[in-house]
């Protein structure tokens, strides 16, 4: 079958692609040495199963289970139960509590590293809920990631941003669960580009002056804090922050636009991974991180400058309808027989927006048999009435 294919563009009209070879760079096994590289892991629907897709949509495990497999052979830590998989965003604490229980089977069974996301998303956020029952709803959440034996990452809580006041709030919140957990934590700070119920997070608008009020914290605990992982697509902020962090806790990069150059690092430091795009750029990542290890930064620069336009683009405004874009390329790459997610949100981009994923990944080297992922994007356009 002819690799070409007939795209739509912004203006509406067709024009004709035909999509490379493939994969330019070997892909490595084995964890990197010289970082610490989380993948957040999304999930996968059951199209088949007879549910209200909006609200009782069902998770098909095999399929799930396999990528992260797929992700472990490439080295990569799993973050579990992240936005990336939709949590509080279709994946429900109850879904989240199988899920989280189910990978950690399978980390075992391969060796494979695992954090897992505790939040309060249990609770429903409202000004009338105290800090004690913010409280309550982190320490169910925390002790059932450490009950099953995983690392915790401490997850924002939309909840503590509907009822706090002031930054001593957080402090009080962060302080009481983190003086409770049983080995050191992850934090997890996510704009509100991401989720725009965390606007003004740690009680400021002002991010200078939340980064304070988060330092405080983190010096305060610094025994119990591994890292944080800061989402605010602001390199500048960042570097700042994590020059500022105690000496034993890392900085694990969030931000999907400026990651080359984060993790590359300068004389200073520089940023570990936790990032929901090494979902959808894993091999390249992989392959990118195993040269920064034997020190071939030309390399490294000139696999991962080629996925920075596909991460800017699935990343784009609004940026929480990036998962749409993850699941799209895990689709086109065969990991997951169809393109459906929880709640419909499969439906959240344009057809022309996937069409430039396909672009881009193909650009980037991410599509692993072009001749299959060109016959699911046909499948993709004969749904909106393109042939």
């Amino acid at each position: 079958m002819s690799r070409e294919i007939r795209l739509p563009g912004r203006d509406g009209s067709l024009f004709a692609y035909v999509p490379g070879n493939g994969p330019s760079f070997a892909l490595p096994s084995g964890r990197p040495r010289c970082r610490t590289a989380f993948a957040a892991a999304h999930v996968v629907c059951d199209p088949l199963a007879d549910a209200d897709p909006l609200h009782q949509s069902q998770i098909d495990w095999n399929a799930t289970m396999q990528y992260r497999h797929h992700l472990w052979s490439l080295g990569f830590s799993v973050a579990e139960a992240m936005d990336t998989a939709q949590r509080g965003m279709g994946l429900a604490w109850k879904q989240a509590k199988e899920l989280i229980s189910r990978s950690m089977i399978e980390a075992r069974s391969v060796g494979g590293h695992i954090a897992c996301g505790a939040g309060t998303d249990h609770l429903t956020p409202a000004a009338r809920v105290t800090l004690d029952e913010v409280e309550a709803a982190y320490e169910e959440q925390c002790s059932f990631v450490e009950e099953k034996g995983g690392q915790i990452i401490l997850m924002a809580s939309r909840a503590l941003a509907a009822c706090a006041r002031q930054p001593d709030d957080y402090e009080r919140v962060y302080g009481k669960i983190l003086r409770q957990v049983s080995r050191p934590v992850i934090l997890h700070w996510l704009g509100d580009m991401f989720d725009p119920a965390l606007k003004g997070y740690w009680g400021c608008e002002d991010v200078d002056e939340a980064m304070s009020v988060c330092l405080r914290i983190i010096r305060e605990h610094r025994d119990k804090v591994d890292g944080i992982k800061i989402s605010l697509l602001d390199a500048d902020k960042e570097i700042k922050m994590r020059r500022l962090l105690p000496e034993n806790v890392k900085m694990y990069t969030g931000d999907d636009f400026h990651y080359p150059a984060l993790i590359r690092g300068d004389q200073h430091g520089y940023s570990h991974a936790l990032l929901g795009i090494f979902d959808a750029i894993a091999p390249a990542a992989a392959a990118a991180l195993h040269a920064l290890d034997a020190g071939d930064l030309n390399r490294y620069d000139a696999i991962l400058e080629n996925t920075v336009p596909l991460s800017r683009h699935i990343f784009q405004e609004p940026t929480y309808a990036y998962k749409t874009g993850i699941v799209f390329l895990a689709y086109l790459n065969g990991h997951q027989s169809h393109f459906r997610m929880i709640g419909g949100v499969e439906g959240a981009r344009s057809v022309v927006h996937l069409s430039h994923i396909f672009v881009l990944a193909d650009k980037a080297g991410l599509l692993r048999d072009p001749e299959m992922a060109s016959e699911r994007m046909r499948l993709v356009l004969a749904l909106a009435g393109i042939r």
